[in-house]
């Protein structure tokens, strides 16, 4: 997703999985030669880097699927032309257990679910595991 010399750019939206974003990019920074830019800023970029989790992903997949627009599904991808999603593989539950556990700030929010959203979400109670299985199964046809 990144190598040496990259001029990564991301955006901290304020919520868990941005500072959770955040923090990870610092954390590989420090250890490799790359170079974090937070973004709007004039500095070329070349990654930009979103808090894409799992929970988007599977939930996106089933939307587009539902809707008949397979089409769309390149755009789910995990590492698209400059577009990378670091966190793509966690759930947003590992997401947010990384922000308390490493006291990151972030501001609280409950966004708001359609049906198939809260649908996707019972079954994911009910059977743990669905969410990354929609997704690995995305990943093998599509990657």
């Amino acid at each position: 997703m990144i190598k040496n010399n990259d001029i990564v750019g991301y955006e901290n939206t304020g919520d868990f999985k941005g500072a959770v974003l955040e923090d990870s990019l610092k954390i590989f920074a420090k250890k490799a030669m790359i170079e974090l830019v937070k973004l709007p800023n004039k500095k070329k970029i070349t990654k930009k880097a979103l808090p894409s989790t799992i929970d988007y992903g599977a939930d996106k997949i089933i939307h587009i699927l539902i809707k008949g627009k397979a089409s769309e599904l390149n755009e789910l991808s995990p590492k698209q032309n400059m577009i990378i999603k670091p966190l793509y593989l966690f759930l947003d539950e590992e997401v947010l257990l990384y922000a308390k556990l490493k006291n990151l700030k972030f501001k609280y929010g409950n966004p708001k679910k359609d049906k198939i959203s809260l649908f996707i979400g019972g079954l994911e109670k009910k059977h743990p595991e669905i969410k990354r299985a929609i997704v690995n199964s995305y990943l093998e046809l599509y990657d």
